[in-house]
């Protein structure tokens, strides 16, 4: 893993040193001696993660800090506080100030490293979807990237089988969080896995003498439902190999033993924040992603995703020798409605077909949206006579009761269907639809509110 570093230090000896370390691992670096040059070489080089001194003349680095966190435009980079003083209250500072993280020199080699890479690949991640999330924001499907910002009461998971300890954590924790203490380590995965609410962060107890923490690390981390939710490890300072295991396997945080209660309270905000985060980030990619497919209207699918699936049906059915049909539905007089009604109106007659063809078609049947008042039902594993059921079923769901246009008034709706089913290997998409397309146009000449098959 590569990426580019902003080391910040007004002693050029550390500066030097950091940067020869990190320049062997075949890291990007960037340096600046003083605060106002960090704040600069930030916006200048835009680097994955800043390793910044806390002690330097004019802007300290926790200043700096918070001034890259306060930027909305730089708040995502990683900060990792390194200095000299080892007191409690100098890391608190620092991680109330938004820092990522906090190392101690003589920085450890081992350390530092985990760290950095664990931190940027958690920022490739953030960058990846903010990319997606503002690329769908500039064609108008989503709302601008959340704020990292964010105090609200986490919900945590804290496992630990000696119950003096886990309740002195849960007793820490508890005033500002919703918190769920576990005992049985066993319990642990599936409870995570199974949450109705997912918790936001889970803190281990690493205790040789009782269980095997990094084993359940290592399970939370691989499976689906909790690898992304972050892991705060509590272990002794002289633990060190469990401790680069844990973060080799992608631990998010660690604490050291006995729990200073501040940096306790301090690293669970920052990883519960982080976590949200990355969710609504995740959540408004997804969002857009919905968008791009569904017709925002009735929430159907729209035509171009129909086309592009619809030619992946054909293909799978030809190679399979399965059946598949089609319907090309499209509601009758619908100008009238608009123009008796309103459009208001008219909209909500498409709501109210749409919900209907849903309730009247299985899971794996493909229900579009391709036009103003023109639909397309797609039929997996379906022959003629069972396309035809669900067609004529449609038909009568929509003649058979009004629809409502407003909270006192409905109106009458009929639809007009055309039914096509595969031909076989040599049959294409377009000719799929022209079929449907023709019965449709048929079933308007012949009166509408009816259903004709199409000719093989």
């Amino acid at each position: 893993m590569t990426a580019r570093v902003l080391v910040v230090d007004d002693i050029l000896a550390n500066v030097r040193l950091l940067e020869a370390k990190l320049a062997a691992e075949y890291f990007e670096v960037v340096t600046a001696m003083n605060g106002m040059d960090a704040l600069e070489a930030v916006k200048r080089s835009k680097p994955d993660i800043v390793l910044l001194d806390v002690m330097m003349p004019g802007i300290d680095g926790i200043e700096v800090c918070k001034r890259i966190k306060n930027d909305s435009t730089t708040q995502h980079i990683p900060v990792v506080m390194v200095t000299a003083l080892d007191q409690p209250e100098d890391r608190v500072r620092g991680l109330e100030a938004g820092a990522d993280d906090f190392l101690t020199k003589p920085v450890n080699d081992i350390s530092l490293f985990c760290r950095i890479k664990s931190l940027v690949r958690l920022k490739m991640l953030q960058d990846e979807l903010r990319v997606r999330a503002v690329s769908s924001e500039s064609i108008g499907l989503v709302v601008r990237p959340p704020e990292l910002a964010d105090t609200r009461p986490g919900h945590v998971m804290v496992v630990d089988p000696k119950q003096s300890s886990g309740e002195r954590v849960l007793s820490i924790l508890a005033p500002q969080h919703r918190v769920r203490l576990v005992s049985n380590p066993q319990d642990a995965a599936s409870l995570a896995a199974e949450a109705v609410e997912p918790f936001e962060l889970i803190i281990v107890s690493l205790d040789p003498e009782t269980f095997d923490g990094l084993r359940l690390c290592s399970h939370l981390k691989s499976m689906e439902a909790t690898r992304q939710v972050p892991v705060l490890i509590i272990v002794d300072p002289d633990d060190q190999t469990r401790l680069l295991r844990a973060l080799d396997m992608g631990v998010n945080d660690y604490l050291m033993r006995p729990i200073d209660k501040q940096e306790l309270l301090a690293r669970v905000q920052t990883q519960v924040r982080r976590w949200r985060y990355t969710e609504r980030l995740r959540s408004s990619v997804k969002a857009s992603i919905e968008m791009s497919v569904t017709d925002p209207l009735t929430g159907l699918y729209n035509r171009r995703y129909m086309q592009t699936h619809l030619a992946h049906l054909v293909d799978h059915s030809n190679h399979r020798g399965k059946p598949l049909a089609l319907v090309s539905l499209d509601v009758d007089y619908f100008k009238a409605i608009n123009d008796t009604h309103g459009h208001d109106a008219g909209d909500r007659v498409l709501q109210e077909l749409a919900e209907r063809i849903r309730r009247n078609t299985r899971n794996v049947d493909m229900c579009c949206r391709v036009g103003g008042e023109e639909f397309i039902v797609v039929l997996p594993n379906s022959d003629l006579d069972l396309a035809r059921r669900v067609a004529e079923r449609l038909r009568r769901t929509m003649a058979g009761r009004p629809f409502p246009i407003n909270e006192s008034q409905a109106v009458p709706v009929t639809v007009s269907l055309g039914l096509a089913v595969l031909n076989g290997p040599g049959d294409t998409v377009e000719d799929f639809l022209k079929r449907a397309d023709l019965a449709l146009y048929e079933a308007k000449r012949q009166g509408r509110n009816r259903v004709i098959s199409a000719a093989a």
